[in-house]
C-alpha cells in the first residue's frame, strides 16, 4: 500500500515543463541612488532568468514554488556589487491545501557585475558570477524537491551544483565558492549531501517527507516517519559526539518549525530533548514545545 501510494504522489510531482515558479524580489537601499536607477530591471531580469529558462532534461507538468530574496550591500562601480541572496522553496502536501517549506537558504556572499539590459545566458560552460550562482541555486532547489519525493532522487542535480561549485573555485572568482569555516557555504552544502557521511541522513528526508504527506490520513504513522530523521541523527550525533554539517544547519533552518507543529504531541517525550542537542541554534523552540 505505501509503495502505492509513493508512487502516485511522485507522479503527481515528477512528470515534471518549465521547472520553477520563481518570484524574485530587491532591495537597492544600501546603494547609491545612480546604481539603484541603473538596476531598475534587475529583478525582471533575474525573474525571467529563472523562470524561462530549462535547467534539467525532464518534462515537468507543475512547477517548483520558490522565491528570491536578493538584499544589495554595495555597489563598488556603476557595474560592480556585492549582495546577500535568500533562497526560499516549498512543495504541496499531498492531498492538502498547505506547503511543506523545502528550503530557506541566506548566502551572505555573493559578488558579481550586471549591466542594465545586460543579457543572461543559462548553462554556459564557463563561470559567470552571476549566472553561475543562479545556476547552482537551481540545480539545489530541484535536487531537494526530487528528494522530498524519491530517495536520493536528487542526486544528479546535486552532482550538477558539485560541478558548478568547483568551477567557481578554480575561476579566480572564489568569493563564496571554497570551503570555508563560516556557518554557511555553497562548497559544505553540496559536498555534505553527496557525502557517504550523511547519506543516511538524506535517505531520511525521503520517509519524512512521507510522513508529512500521510499525517493526515495516518497521524501515528507520519510522527513515526518524521521522528525517525531525528532519530537518525540523534544516533550520528552520539557515535560522532557532534555533527558540523552544513546540510543538516540548513535542513533545520528551514524546516524546525514544521517539525516542532508535527510533533508537539508525539508520545515520546525525549524527542525534543534529543532535537536540542543536534539542532542547538533553533533550541529556544524547542524548549517552548516541551510539556
Amino acid at each position: 500500500m505505501k509503495k502505492l501510494f509513493l508512487f502516485v504522489i511522485f507522479l503527481s510531482a515528477a512528470s515534471f515543463a518549465q521547472e520553477l515558479n520563481c518570484r524574485v524580489d530587491v532591495n537597492y537601499e544600501n546603494v547609491p541612488v545612480r546604481n539603484r536607477e541603473l538596476l531598475a530591471d534587475f529583478a525582471g531580469v533575474i525573474e525571467n532568468y529563472m523562470n524561462t529558462n530549462k535547467f534539467t532534461d525532464d518534462t515537468w507538468d507543475s512547477k517548483i514554488d520558490c522565491a528570491l530574496n536578493i538584499f544589495f550591500i554595495s555597489a563598488s562601480s556603476d557595474f560592480e556589487y556585492s549582495a546577500q541572496i535568500v533562497i526560499v522553496s516549498q512543495r504541496p502536501v499531498y492531498q492538502s491545501t498547505t506547503n511543506s517549506q523545502i528550503l530557506k537558504i541566506n548566502d551572505g556572499q555573493w559578488q558579481f557585475r550586471y549591466e542594465r539590459g545586460q543579457a543572461l545566458y543559462a548553462g554556459q560552460s564557463t563561470f559567470d558570477p552571476l549566472t553561475s550562482l543562479l545556476d547552482y541555486y537551481t540545480q539545489i532547489i530541484i535536487g531537494f524537491d526530487y528528494d522530498t519525493w524519491e530517495e536520493f532522487g536528487g542526486t544528479k542535480y546535486f552532482q550538477r551544483a558539485q560541478d558548478i561549485v568547483n568551477l567557481g573555485s578554480t575561476s579566480g572568482a572564489n568569493f563564496g565558492w571554497l570551503s570555508s569555516s563560516s556557518s554557511y557555504n555553497r562548497w559544505g552544502l553540496v559536498n555534505d549531501i553527496l557525502s557517504e557521511k550523511y547519506s543516511t541522513f538524506r535517505s531520511s528526508i525521503f520517509d519524512y517527507h512521507y510522513g508529512i504527506d500521510i499525517y493526515n490520513q495516518n497521524k501515528e504513522l507520519g510522527q513515526q516517519k518524521i521522528a525517525g530523521l531525528v532519530n537518525t541523527l540523534f544516533d550520528m550525533y552520539e557515535k560522532s559526539g557532534g555533527i558540523n554539517s552544513v546540510f543538516v544547519r540548513t535542513f533545520f533552518d528551514s524546516k524546525h518549525g514544521e517539525i516542532i507543529d508535527y510533533l508537539l504531541d508525539y508520545p515520546d517525550p525525549t524527542i525534543f530533548a534529543k532535537l536540542k542537542k543536534i539542532d542547538p541554534p533553533h533550541t529556544a523552540g524547542y524548549d517552548a514545545a516541551i510539556p
